[in-house]
C-alpha cells in the first residue's frame, strides 16, 4: 500500500521529513500556510522540534501518527512543523511565549496561534489524552469566545515584544578586575569538585563556560579555577558523554557523573569542545586533552562531512526504535571481540556482566580511574596500555560501524560551520598541523562561494544543492569570528576584508536604533509578530556576545573607532546583570576579560614570520590577537616591514620595542 504524504515530502529539512508521512496535514511554515489561515479564519498549531530531540520523536508516536488525533489537528488547526535549527527566529518568539504562559520551555514546543501568528497557548510534550484536550478547549474558545482569545493573545504578544529588552548604559563606568571577580566568585560554589562540572544533574558540557574560566584562571592567577576547569575536562573525557572508541560528546549526560549520556551528537558542541580541549591543552601540555580533540576532529571527519567539505548538523540518540542501542554492549559481545585482551580493556572501559546501564546488561563504555592508576593497577606500562587501547578500539570500531545507524540530519548551518572552521584553524595552529587549516579553508571557501551573495549577505542552510534561508545574526557572528581566526593563521587580509564586509553589512541591517543590541534577523528577514535580540549564553554562545567580540577585534586590525564603540557600548549594557548568573554571560565575560586585561596585538614581520608565529602557537597568551606577514595594509603593520623577522607586541595602542625572539616577546606581556 503506497505510504500516504503531506506537503512536508518536498522539505529539505531531515526533521521535517520525519513528518512526512504523518497522516497531519503538515505544512512548511510560509506564505501559502499563513495566508491560508487567515483566508479561512482558522488557527493555527505552530509544532517546533528538531532531528535529534527524543521527546519530539516520542510525540510523534504517539500522538501525530494517531488517526485520530490528526483528523482533531486537521478540523481544527492549519498545522505547521518547523526545525528550530533552520529557523530558529520562529522559534525564539514562541519559546518566549511558552515559557512566559508556563515558566518553563523545551522541545518538541507546540504552539496554538490566531490566524494571525499570535500565541494563545502552548507547552512542549503531551501525552495523547492531553493533547486532544488542549486541541479541543482552544478550538471550543476560538469558535465561542474569539474576544477572550484575541485578549490572551494581546497580552501575551505585549509580552514577547517587552521581555529581555536591553537598553544603552548611559554611565560612565569603567571595566575592572572586580568587575570579573564578582562574576566568578558565586560562579565557583556551584563547581562539582567530585565529578566536575557543577553541582547538578543532567550535565551540560557548557564549552563556552569552561572557556572562559580557563581564560579567568590563567589571567588573574586563579588556581583553584585552574584546577576545577581541568578537572572538568578530564572527567567529560573519562565519562560515557565521550564516545570512548570513535570521539565525539553527546549533548549531556542525564546524571551527575557523566556516565550515561543523551546519546545525540550535536556538531555546535563538538565544534566548541575542540577549541576548548585545545586551549587547555596548549595552556596544560595535557596529553590526554590532545587526543580528545585530535580524536573529535576525526569523528567529525568520518561521520559529519558532505562531500562538499560542509559539516552535518547531528546524529540522532536513537537507532532501531532504541535509544543508544548504537553505542552499548554486552558484556559477551565484547569479550568476543577482543579475545585475550577482554578483561583488561573490559576492566578499563568498565565492562561487567550484569552491565552499568539501566539497559539489560547493557554496558556504557567509560573510564572510571585515571589511566596511571590503572597501570599500576594491572602491572603494565603506558605505552603498553596506550597500544592495547588502540588496537581494541578498532575492534570495537569495525564491529559497530556493522550495526544499523543512529539517523544523520545532514542538512548545513552556516552558524554551526563556522564554529566547525574555527576549531580546525585552533588545531591547525595549536597542533602545528596545516591539513586541517587546509580543511578549514575548502569549508570557508565554500560557503563565500555558494551561500554568500555580493552585498556579503548570507544564507543559513545547504542541502541537496540548494540554499533557501536567509542568514540570521549567529550565522554572520560565528563567520566573522572563523575569519578572524582564519586571518590569524595565514595572515592573509582577504579573510579580514570579507569579515569587514559582513559586519558592516551586519550594522546596516541588524541594528536595532533603540538599543546597543542588533536584532537577530535581518530587516530583510520575513516580518515575524516580533523581532528579538539573543542576549544570554547558552550552549551556544548568544549572537550579540560574538558579535561585540568580533567588533573588538575588527576595530584593533582596522584602527575603526566606531566598530570598538560599538563593543564597549554592548558589553556595558549588560555589565550589571552578569554577577547574577555567569554562566549566562560567559561569552561577554571573555569580552570583559579582555577589556580588563587588554588584547596584546603581536605583529610578526619579515621573511621568516611563518618560524617565529608556530614559536608564539606553543605559548598559551588567552588575550591575543596575531597580525603580520610581509605585505600589510593593516594600521598597526604600518611602517613595521622589511626583510628583518621580528615581533611586535602592542597594548592600548602602545608598541614595545621589537624582538627576534619568542622568549623576549614573552617578558612583553602583561
Amino acid at each position: 500500500m503506497e505510504k500516504i504524504s503531506n506537503k512536508l515530502i518536498h522539505a529539505s529539512s531531515p526533521y521535517l521529513l520525519q513528518h512526512a508521512h504523518n497522516p497531519v496535514h503538515w505544512q512548511e511554515w510560509g506564505s501559502e500556510a499563513l495566508n491560508y489561515a487567515k483566508a479561512e479564519n482558522k488557527l493555527i498549531l505552530v509544532s517546533i522540534g528538531y532531528s535529534a530531540c527524543h521527546w519530539c520523536h516520542v510525540m510523534e508516536h504517539e500522538s501525530f501518527e494517531n488517526e485520530e488525533v490528526a483528523k482533531v489537528m486537521n478540523e481544527n488547526f492549519v498545522c505547521i512543523k518547523v526545525d528550530r535549527e533552520e529557523r530558529p527566529d520562529i522559534d525564539q518568539i514562541y519559546m518566549f511565549a511558552v515559557q512566559l504562559m508556563t515558566g518553563s520551555g523545551g522541545w518538541p514546543l507546540n504552539c496554538i496561534c490566531l490566524p494571525d501568528q499570535r500565541p494563545v497557548y502552548g507547552g512542549t510534550y503531551f501525552r495523547t489524552p492531553d493533547w486532544v484536550n488542549v486541541l479541543t478547549n482552544v478550538a471550543n474558545l476560538w469558535a465561542n469566545e474569539p474576544a477572550k482569545a484575541l485578549q490572551y493573545a494581546d497580552r501575551l504578544t505585549a509580552g514577547i515584544r517587552e521581555s529581555e529588552k536591553i537598553v544603552t548604559n548611559t554611565g560612565d563606568s569603567l571595566f575592572s578586575t572586580a568587575q570579573l571577580t564578582e562574576i566568578v566568585e558565586p560562579w565557583k560554589r556551584q563547581f562539582d569538585m567530585g565529578f566536575g562540572g557543577y553541582n547538578r544533574a543532567p550535565k551540560f558540557p557548557l564549552p563556552n563556560n569552561w572557556l572562559f574560566l580557563l581564560r579567568y584562571a590563567v589571567l588573574a592567577k586563579d588556581d583553584a579555577c585552574y584546577t576545577a576547569v581541568l578537572f572538568t575536562l578530564e572527567e567529560m573525557a573519562k565519562g560515557g558523554i565521550y564516545d570512548q572508541i570513535a570521539g565525539g560528546f553527546a549533548r549531556y549526560s542525564v546524571d551527575d557523573k557523566w556516565h550515561v549520556p543523551h546519546f545525540e551528537k550535536m556538531l555546535y558542541d563538538n565544534a566548541q569542545l575542540i577549541s576548548l580541549y585545545l586551549e587547555a591543552y596548549q595552556s596544560s601540555k595535557n596529553e590526554s586533552f590532545k587526543q580528545v580533540a585530535e580524536a573529535s576532529i576525526q569523528w567529525v571527519f568520518n561521520e559529519m562531512t558532505s562531500a562538499e567539505g560542509l559539516f552535518f548538523s547531528a546524529l540522532d540518540a536513537d537507532s532501531e526504535g532504541l535509544e543508544g542501542k548504537f553505542y552499548v554492549w554486552d558484556k559477551s559481545e565484547f569479550d568476543e571481540i577482543l579475545d585475550v585482551d577482554a578483561d583488561l580493556i573490559g576492566d578499563y572501559y568498565d565492562v561487567t556482566d550484569s552491565g552499568n546501564w539501566e539497559e539489560e546488561r547493557s554496558n556504557i563504555l567509560r573510564r572510571t580511574v585515571a589511566d596511571d592508576v590503572f597501570v599500576k593497577k594491572h602491572t603494565i606500562d603506558q605505552e603498553n596500555l596506550a597500544e592495547k587501547i588502540s588496537s581494541a578500539n578498532a575492534k570495537l570500531l569495525a564491529k559497530r560501524s556493522k550495526r544499523v545507524r543512529p539517523g544523520l540530519d545532514d542538512k548545513c548551518l552556516t552558524a554551526w560551520n563556522a564554529m566547525m572552521i574555527k576549531a580546525l584553524v585552533d588545531a591547525a595552529s595549536i597542533l602545528d598541523d596545516r591539513s586541517y587549516y587546509e580543511k578549514a579553508k575548502i569549508t570557508t571557501e565554500f560557503i563565500l562561494i555558494n551561500l554568500s551573495a555580493e552585498d556579503a549577505s548570507l544564507f543559513r542552510n545547504y542541502k541537496n544543492a540548494k540554499a533557501s534561508i536567509g542568514g540570521f545574526l549567529d550565522d554572520y557572528a560565528f563567520l566573522i569570528e572563523a575569519l578572524i581566526a582564519l586571518y590569524q593563521f595565514d595572515f592573509d587580509e582577504k579573510w579580514l576584508n570579507e569579515a569587514k564586509k559582513m559586519t558592516d553589512f551586519v550594522i546596516m541591517h541588524f541594528t536595532d536604533v533603540d538599543s546597543p543590541m542588533f536584532f537577530y534577523t535581518s530587516n530583510q528577514s520575513e516580518k515575524l509578530i516580533a523581532r528579538k535580540h539573543e542576549v544570554m549564553d547558552n550552549v551556544i554562545p548568544a549572537s550579540n556576545s560574538v558579535m561585540a567580540n568580533n567588533l573588538m577585534l575588527l576595530g584593533l586590525l582596522f584602527d575603526a573607532e566606531i566598530y570598538t564603540t560599538k563593543a564597549d557600548e554592548m558589553l556595558k549594557s549588560v555589565q550589571p546583570s552578569m554577577k547574577s548568573y555567569g554562566s549566562g554571560y560567559s561569552n561577554w565575560a571573555i569580552a570583559l576579560l579582555n577589556k580588563v586585561y587588554g588584547i596584546n596585538e603581536i605583529a610578526i614581520v619579515g621573511e621568516e614570520f611563518e618560524r617565529l608565529k608556530k614559536e608564539f602557537s606553543k605559548h598559551y597568551i588567552p588575550n591575543k590577537i596575531m597580525l603580520g606577514g610581509t605585505k600589510s595594509t593593516l594600521p598597526l603593520l604600518e611602517g613595521k616591514q622589511g626583510l628583518e623577522t621580528k615581533a611586535y607586541i602592542c597594548k592600548n595602542r602602545i608598541c614595545q620595542l621589537p624582538v627576534s625572539a619568542v622568549a623576549d616577546a614573552l617578558n612583553h606581556l602583561h
